[in-house]
């Protein structure tokens, strides 16, 4: 018996008409690039969903941010895709500190005793 295919798997992943909504907005990648000082090179990526070829971390959230703003595209869409496709899980709420245990006094330090 055959065993059954994802078909998830092998059909092409989601992209969005970055490129598109760009031209139909009459701008060019140089444009883009002079304007937001973002490589062409790392816009093609955005715009390609090849997103491995960015520098990473803040950079790459601020470089996708920009590039929404300027082609009137939800920039939170884009970033929904962006950890969508990468697999990086967006930041949220910052986490709660563990609660601390009160410490006695007389172990805060050791040279707390020579301070009188």
């Amino acid at each position: 018996m055959a065993k059954p295919t994802n078909q998830a798997a092998h059909t092409q992943p989601e992209t969005l008409p970055l490129a598109a909504l760009r031209r139909q907005k009459g701008l060019s990648l140089h444009q883009i690039a002079d304007s937001t000082k973002i490589s062409i090179r790392w816009l093609q990526a955005i715009e390609q969903g090849d997103f491995a070829k960015l520098p990473g971390g803040v950079y790459s959230t601020n470089y996708l941010r920009q590039y929404a703003r300027i082609i009137d595209f939800d920039e939170h869409e884009l970033l929904r895709y962006y950890y969508r496709r990468t697999g990086i899980e967006p930041p949220g709420q910052p986490a709660a500190e563990p609660e601390r245990k009160p410490v006695s006094r007389l172990f805060r330090s050791p040279l707390a005793a020579f301070r009188l």
